[in-house]
């Protein structure tokens, strides 16, 4: 009998394009890929573990799925990604459901795991968590069929004090630029549209493997790709973001006007703390340069509250800050006190009703910055990329190049002629807190 075989993702989208690997090699072995997880046979969780919610989403997710064993076609049940690097004797000792494990490095073997795992082996693979891109391997796409995540680089060196990325992701590695543009080009020859580039440290890319830094050169030769129409960058680190790259995005008409930029925190005795680079200063120049070179940007950041030893005063800066930056999107995080980070060990942690009252009050901020501003869309003419009809409401929904894929805005549309997956020039008409509507235009 042929294996049925669902991989079910946790997490953010570097764990999807690693799960979307996996399906393709699954695919390639001769094995059944299945949505419904009452019909599988095999089911692989590929788990988040970089704050406590995420690792409790994923030990919640294990063990609903275990259930599978007694009331459905489960036969094995494997744990792979973030949690699994980090945790592996601690889930093979404490889990006894799981029936294989396998890391972040090793995750392309995942048809030797599935097959010891029916064998009854209860395998481990996690090995150094230094994957390497570079192979041909097999994808599987989850996303819609226009667009695409590529990863351009794997870990992280800059070692704030937060974060445990490179304990589970190890040190940080460009993909070269040709194995970038040759899976572009594959991924556009299947119809993809869009693509967003994707790397913890996306402004560091080619540093280690060129010399000075590569990223415009990446956005400009994946825009010249054939059938892309949009290239979005993500996770763009401030401390490198250098004069080349502004002038890039400012210029080449592929590559849209949305930059995913986290700060973390605006003080300057916060930032220090969590060795994060630069200073309040610093991020307000950069700011002030970035959208005086490219009018209409859209700046997204992400923010941190409840960092150890944020004061209320220090609180009350980062609100005064936010007001005068508004920013065009914002995700804002309580602190996450993570074991074997430099921060788990400070002084002066933040209660947790605290951290969580001040999320709360900076996104109402929020809400008003982003309230006015799609305020003054209203009569533009905007290009909208055509994602799903809402039968309901009978209007088509689409997001613009100033929001990304799930994660920001949408716009409604009525009188569209374009089809899912294309663009349709759209009149805006109304707006409401995060959202836009217009009428398209023929």
């Amino acid at each position: 009998m042929t294996e049925k075989v669902k991989v079910v993702t946790l997490g953010c989208e570097k764990n999807l394009v690693d799960s979307e690997i996996m399906s393709g090699l699954i695919h390639e072995r001769g094995y059944s890929l299945v949505d419904d997880k009452e019909e599988a046979t095999v089911i692989i969780v590929n788990t988040c573990g970089f704050i406590d919610a995420a690792k409790e989403e994923s030990v919640n997710t294990i063990l609903d799925l275990a259930d599978l064993k007694e009331t459905a076609s489960l036969k094995a049940l494997i744990v792979s990604g973030c949690l699994t690097q980090r945790y592996k004797k601690e889930l093979m000792n404490e889990m006894p459901e799981i029936d294989g494990i396998v890391g972040t490095g090793d995750f392309d073997k995942i048809n030797d795991i599935i097959d010891q795992a029916l064998a009854g082996r209860k395998p481990i693979l996690v090995g150094n968590p230094a994957f390497n891109y570079e192979k041909a391997l097999p994808r599987r796409m989850t996303t819609p069929r226009y667009t695409a995540y590529v990863k351009i680089a794997e870990g992280c060196d800059n070692a704030c004090t937060f974060c445990s990325i490179p304990i589970m992701r190890g040190k940080f590695r460009s993909r070269s630029i040709e194995s970038i543009v040759a899976e572009a080009s594959q991924l556009a020859a299947q119809g993809v549209r869009e693509i967003s580039l994707i790397a913890q440290d996306s402004t560091n890319y080619g540093t280690d493997l060129y010399e000075g830094f590569k990223l415009p050169e990446l956005l400009n030769r994946v825009s010249e790709v054939p059938g892309i129409e949009w290239v979005r960058l993500h996770y763009a680190y401030p401390g490198f973001f250098t004069d080349e790259l502004i002038e890039t995005i400012a210029t080449n008409p592929k590559v849209c006007k949305y930059i995913d930029m986290p700060l973390q925190h605006s003080e300057d005795a916060i930032l220090k703390r969590m060795r994060r680079p630069g200073r309040q200063r610093d991020a307000r120049e950069l700011i002030a340069k970035i959208r005086a070179r490219i009018p209409g940007v859209a700046l997204r950041t992400s923010l941190i509250v409840g960092f150890p030893g944020e004061t209320e005063q220090d609180f009350a800066n980062l609100c005064e800050f936010v007001k005068e930056m508004r920013f065009d999107r914002l995700g804002v995080f309580t602190y996450s006190k993570e074991e074997d980070t430099p921060a788990s060990r400070l002084p002066d942690q933040v209660p947790d009703d605290v951290k969580e009252f001040r999320a709360t009050t900076l996104m109402e901020i929020q809400r008003e910055i982003s309230r006015d501003a799609n305020g003054k869309r209203i009569g533009e003419e905007l290009d909208v990329l055509i994602e799903r009809y809402d039968g309901r409401n009978d209007v088509y929904v689409g997001r613009t190049q100033y929001d990304a894929p799930d994660v920001d805005g949408e716009v409604f549309v009525t009188k569209c002629s374009a089809g899912i997956g294309e663009l349709q020039k759209v009149r805006i008409t109304h707006s409401f807190e995060f959202d836009l509507s217009g009428e398209g235009i023929a």
